[in-house]
């Protein structure tokens, strides 16, 4: 196939939600290759190319260069598969990483926080034999303190306090005491164990076979190792908490499906947390079944997901965001993208109306974080209950 029909083909599995602003166009933009190296290797192996994209409202870019680099957004549920077939791909970056929300009977104060995170921090700490990295500095990780508001039609007794602690697992990044680590960069025994298809995008590296299956197996055990360590960290810092929600947002659903910034609904009892900004309330919401028939219809998906064969993908979708999301306040619209020698260059129009800018990184790109607009929207995409409003105390970012 020619590289413009891998495209169309790529676009028409992608199924966007958010709220078309700079960082969800970004992301279309972006996403549509990462997914054409998907298609080329589903028919390399002899599949029919039918991974797909599905968004949530918090669709945006990644900041994570390696991630970017491949042709991937954030904020959906990518599949390539019916969770049977051992193929597992690696360029998405699977780690396990998610949110604590505990509650708390009394409100901490700052200084003792500061003192038990300097403790903690000076103190080696096991878990299974393994010493512990904590990164609550690093990148969008954070520590959030709130006074819990429960909506009253939720009827949920919730404590009057609580906290979003937002964490991955360094230690399992690259090879370890258990062996390959879940990062091919970082890990010289992946690397080992890789395959890697060279497509008309660029290379896709991936696993099939025995080894699909135990990074898999890997995979599910970092990310229950990352809730307890979530757990543990609490206990260090909170004392005695409650734990309403425990939730990966970035990792495996099975070896063919992923969440790649947002949350996978599991049981409808479930509660998430939606972090925004930390000046703004974030939410606890549970999350509603998805995509509906008739969102699936006010969408503009329900023709095209018949013709595809994708109706019952998307109606077992079952995602919600984790967050607001990267937005960028002087970027209006893409206007096209250009390839050369295997990057992607991204031309955009200025929200002033004066000139262009072409961008090809975005780590450094001037950017600021949602609001209230991706709550919203997934309301009205009916997606999510809101059962709790959790107004900000303070942030911990040390």
């Amino acid at each position: 196939m020619e590289k413009t029909e891998i495209l169309k083909n790529s676009k028409r599995h992608c199924f966007f939600m958010g709220v078309d602003d700079s960082g969800a166009q970004l992301c279309k933009a972006n996403m549509v290759y990462g997914m054409a190296k998907i298609h080329c290797l589903q028919r390399e192996l002899g599949f029919e190319s039918n991974a797909t994209f599905i968004s949530t409202p918090n669709m945006t870019i990644t900041r994570n260069a390696s991630l970017w680099k491949s042709g991937f957004g954030y904020g959906g549920k990518i599949s390539w598969g019916d969770g049977d077939r051992e193929l597992v791909i690696l360029d998405i970056r699977s780690n396990g990483c998610g949110m604590l929300v505990g509650g708390l009977t009394a409100l901490p104060e700052i200084e003792t926080m500061i003192r038990r995170m300097y403790e903690m921090d000076k103190k080696d700490t096991d878990l299974d034999g393994i010493k512990l990295i904590w990164n609550f500095h690093k990148s969008n990780h954070f520590i959030d303190v709130y006074e819990i508001k429960p909506v009253e039609k939720a009827a949920l007794d919730l404590p009057p306090y609580g906290f979003i602690m937002h964490a991955s697992s360094d230690e399992f990044k690259g090879d370890n005491e258990m062996g390959f680590g879940l990062y091919l960069d970082n890990s010289n025994k992946l690397k080992e164990m890789a395959e890697r298809i060279n497509t008309p995008f660029g290379g896709l590296h991936f696993l099939t076979g025995s080894n699909a299956t135990a990074f898999y197996e890997r995979y599910k055990y970092v990310d229950e190792f990352t809730r307890r360590k979530r757990r543990m960290a609490a206990g260090l810092l909170f004392g005695e908490f409650k734990e309403i929600s425990n939730q990966t947002h970035q990792g495996l659903i099975s070896m063919n499906e992923m969440v790649l910034g947002c949350h996978h609904i599991n049981r409808e009892d479930t509660l998430f947390p939606i972090a925004l900004r930390a000046d703004l309330p974030a939410y606890l919401v549970k999350g509603i079944p998805n995509i509906s028939p008739d969102n699936i219809e006010i969408l503009g998906f329900a023709k095209r997901a018949r013709k595809l064969g994708l109706y019952k993908r998307l109606r077992k979708a079952n995602v919600i965001p984790h967050g607001g999301g990267f937005v960028f306040p002087d970027v209006l619209m893409v206007n096209k993208v250009t390839e050369l020698n295997g990057n992607r260059y991204f031309e955009v129009e200025m929200l002033n109306d004066r000139g262009k800018k072409v961008i090809s990184e975005m780590q450094d790109l001037p950017y600021d974080y949602r609001g209230r607009k991706v709550v919203l929207r997934a309301m009205e995409i009916g997606t999510i209950e809101i059962v709790a409003k959790l107004i900000p105390k303070y942030a911990l970012k040390i």
